[in-house]
């Protein structure tokens, strides 16, 4: 089916690249299935990948600054960006849970910090602002969920995860529709 049959080379390509976007499809349902059956592993996988991005960013980083001849006028800093980018890659690797809290308590300060200012927003714009109820309740509710994190970090990090393996699955079967469009020629309905 991929050899180019017929001599119809543009609806093999098609039909190529829906058998391509097919597998996406299934790779993105398998992570998302992954992910809302077991969100505490993916969690420690994922926070486990991250710790190891950050110190292959870190090593390269100061490889490059010292052999590569990577030169960017703020050299000290550039170092300390580096080696800081190690010493929490090493921390997360040999304990991803600690970078996993550490990533939810800091999201769970941002967002109580702009719920804050949402709701300073809103009452002093009041005047100037016909309706500010639909900001004071998004600052309401950023604040709700800036505390429910910082009190329960675990249950948070495990809802991202549990969220995004939803997000995964929906966007899975989107990934379906558009490849059998691509293998019915493009003008199917989906």
């Amino acid at each position: 089916v991929l050899a180019f049959e017929g001599g119809n080379m543009a609806q093999d390509l098609r039909r190529c690249w829906a058998l391509v976007t097919a597998l996406r499809g299934l790779l993105m349902l398998a992570g998302g299935l992954i992910s809302v059956t077991l969100p505490g592993w993916t969690l420690f996988f994922l926070a486990w990948i991250g710790g190891a991005m950050l110190l292959a960013d870190g090593l390269l980083g100061l490889w490059s600054l010292t052999f590569g001849g990577a030169r960017t006028g703020n050299y000290w800093f550039d170092v300390a960006r580096n080696v800081l980018a190690i010493i929490a890659g090493v921390l997360v690797v040999i304990a991803p849970w600690a970078g996993v809290l550490w990533v939810v308590v800091v999201v769970a300060i941002q967002a109580i910090i702009v719920g804050v200012m949402e709701i300073i927003v809103a009452v002093r714009q009041r005047a100037v602002i016909g309706h500010t109820w639909p900001v004071l309740l998004s600052g309401v509710v950023y604040v709700l969920f800036g505390a429910v994190l910082a009190f329960a970090p675990w249950t948070g990090g495990v809802f991202f995860v549990v969220w995004g393996g939803v997000m995964m699955i929906l966007f899975a079967f989107g990934l379906f529709g558009w490849a059998w469009r691509l293998w019915r020629g493009g003008n199917a309905v989906a």
